[in-house]
């Protein structure tokens, strides 16, 4: 088993039972107690966990997962579905851009070509990464910074994006939930909205996963957006509903 495939599992068990003892992870994951220990150093240098007498806790601000463990799931249907939302953008002209702090999100906006374009992001492994492309002007929004998810959040964040006009937003969720995007953090929701409003087209893109995820804060309907690009044909339920589905 992969460290990255470990250490999601792990992170599954704490959001079940809250706490965890190493010798019970290693007994369910059927590695050594050294092995555990390891992981649980690492993501506690990640901020995933808090590490506690035996074991680890998840932390208070856990509602998200790090972008660097979330790079790493499901990352082939990822990969599918900004290839289908690729089809879509080929006729969307944009000169600026906004990419919210999603994995999939990431995955679509790398392999755009961003030469004389504005990307804005309030991720900081997207901004990294954004970055390093030929010609692109990179603006990383400012705010409190969440160590589990290292993105910028709050009051101050959600005012930064007033000031500006997009062309386009690339944007994820953490799940889909009756023809309706949804957020476990009030934070990402509030960002994701205000830069939903501030965009002339959106593209959502979700894994197939998302479809039988659950989440607490209403982020957006899905017919709302330009396209809603996915790796694999949606739920039943949600064809027919004027929702532009990408798969």
């Amino acid at each position: 088993m992969l460290t990255s495939e470990r250490q999601n599992k792990i992170l599954e068990y704490l959001k079940e039972r809250k706490t965890a003892f190493v010798r019970d992870l290693a007994a369910a994951l059927y590695v050594s107690e050294a092995t555990v220990r390891r992981d649980l150093n690492e993501m506690q240098k990640l901020g995933l966990i808090e590490r506690s007498h035996g074991g680890a806790i998840l932390p208070e601000n856990a509602e998200e997962v790090s972008i660097f463990v979330r790079m790493n799931k499901n990352a082939r249907e990822k990969e599918r579905a900004a290839t289908n939302a690729l089809k879509r953008l080929a006729g969307i002209p944009f000169r600026s851009l906004f990419v919210d702090s999603s994995s999939t999100a990431l995955a679509l906006a790398a392999r755009l070509d961003l030469s004389h374009r504005t990307v804005v992001t309030n991720n900081l492994q997207t901004a990294m990464q954004l970055a390093q492309k030929a010609g692109v002007n990179l603006i990383l929004l400012g705010g409190s910074v969440q160590a589990n998810t290292n993105s910028a959040t709050g009051s101050w964040t959600v005012r930064q994006l007033a000031d500006f006009s997009f062309d386009l937003m690339l944007a994820s969720c953490a799940a889909v939930v009756g023809g309706e995007a949804f957020e476990r953090s009030l934070d990402q929701k509030e960002i994701k909205r205000a830069a939903f409003e501030r965009s002339a087209k959106r593209i959502l893109v979700v894994d197939s996963g998302k479809f039988s995820a659950s989440g607490t804060y209403r982020f957006q309907s899905l017919d709302a957006f330009d396209c809603v690009a996915t790796d694999a044909p949606p739920p039943a339920e949600l064809i027919g509903k004027n929702i532009p589905f990408a798969y």
